[in-house]
């Protein structure tokens, strides 16, 4: 099989080969034309008016086209109508070609000249250093040293083209076979190398997201033996001896396995999914003041802000933000709601002590749980920074003058 590089070599030969051949038969075939025998003709009328007639004696004939030789500085040959020399100047000149009407092109030992009939029937062969190697020769020449020069710079080039793509591909057989830590090198500003910037980027993701699956499988492995075995106890516990404080204890492990559970399978979804599942417009005060109204002493204070959004997974990642605060913080709860330029901001604040500045990217990561405390299931912030960044924004912790702990999430208004 043909290599990449190849092809393309080939075609650039093959297109200096094409335009040749069209060049060589256009010069063959021109002098077929009106404008062509126009010019010979008006050739042949000028040059009748510097020699004598044909009737004049030769060495008449010899002295004028010695004089127009001279003048013109170069070959000139007359014949009479039967293509017999009468009088020649310079270097030898082949005879007018036998059948011709008007003249052209005449091929000799000293090279290309050119023929013209004159309107006595004589004929006038002329040949300049301009002329001398023919149109057709010279162009020929021309185009074989143009074709060689293509072919020692494009040689490089193409090569150079192809052997990235040959690296691109290598990358991709290497990712493929597992090694997700595989980058190409980008090279140069063509399509080429943003080819290669985009597998960079794809090959990143991909690893992200296994990596991210890994842990997810990883720590739920782990987290679902917890709820598991306390079933397991309490059902053993039930049997023996049946009473409602061990069956609320058993609802309320199953109810905590079935929330963990679910988390699982809404951060795996969130994982690869690109875009948001359902967009509409969504008032995100009406929002919050709805999941407000679910807890006890919480606040809400703010402004109407509209956006694009998906109100089911802004309403699962503000519940998360209530129930956290709940869980680890203290109360008064109290959600913020306003809009900042392009963007809407939700704030989630309570009067607990708030997270240690060195600690407040780690609670965004899947089952990390602050300070090892076992109560949730350490999913809850992880799904809100991943709701927030599924909708073009973000979600950090931070502190406020009046709220030690805080958590804010900005979106996107478009």
């Amino acid at each position: 099989m043909r290599r990449l590089y190849q092809k393309l070599y080939l075609v650039f030969l093959a297109s200096l080969l094409s335009v040749l051949a069209i060049v060589a038969l256009s010069l063959r075939l021109g002098p077929a034309n009106t404008e062509y025998g126009q010019a010979l003709a008006l050739a042949g009328e000028l040059a009748a008016t510097a020699l004598p007639p044909a009737s004049a004696p030769q060495p008449v004939q010899q002295e004028a086209v010695a004089r127009l030789s001279q003048r013109l500085r170069a070959d000139i040959a007359l014949f009479d109508s039967n293509l017999q020399p009468i009088a020649a100047a310079g270097r030898p000149l082949p005879r007018p070609a036998r059948g011709s009407e008007n003249g052209g092109w005449v091929e000799g030992n000293g090279g290309a000249a050119w023929s013209f009939r004159l309107p006595d029937s004589r004929w006038v062969v002329a040949r300049t250093a301009i002329i001398r190697t023919g149109p057709l020769r010279g162009l020929v020449f021309f185009l074989a040293v143009m074709a060689i020069a293509i072919a020692i710079f494009a040689y490089p080039v193409v090569r150079g083209l192809t052997k990235r793509i040959e690296r691109l591909q290598q990358g991709v057989e290497t990712l493929g076979a597992g090694k997700l830590a595989t980058r190409v090198a980008v090279e140069g500003r063509d399509e080429v190398a943003r080819l290669a910037a985009s597998f960079n980027r794809a090959a990143e993701r991909i690893e992200q997201l296994v990596g991210a699956h890994r842990l997810l499988l990883a720590n739920a492995s782990h987290e679902l033996r917890t709820p598991l075995s306390r079933i397991r106890l309490g059902i053993e516990l039930y049997e023996s001896k049946p009473d409602p404080k061990t069956k609320a204890e058993l609802a309320q492990d199953i109810a905590e396995l079935d929330e963990l559970i679910e988390e699982i399978l809404l951060a795996s979804r969130l994982d690869i999914t690109a875009t948001l599942p359902e967009v509409e417009e969504v008032d995100l005060l009406a929002l919050a003041a709805e999941e407000c109204a679910r807890y006890d002493g919480c606040v809400l204070d703010g402004a109407p802000v509209v956006l694009r959004a998906d109100a089911r997974l802004l309403r699962r990642a503000l519940r998360n933000l209530l129930d956290n605060a709940e869980r680890y913080g203290k109360r008064p709860i109290r959600v913020g709601v306003r809009r900042d330029g392009k963007e809407a901001v939700l704030s989630v604040m309570d009067a607990g002590a708030g997270i240690p500045p060195a600690e407040r990217e780690h609670v965004f990561l899947p089952f990390y749980r602050l300070g090892g405390d076992r109560k949730g299931t350490g999913l809850g912030l992880a799904l809100v920074r991943q709701i927030a960044r599924l909708h073009g924004g973000d979600a950090v912790a931070t502190a406020r003058a009046d709220a030690p702990s805080c958590i804010m999430v900005r979106l996107p208004l478009g």
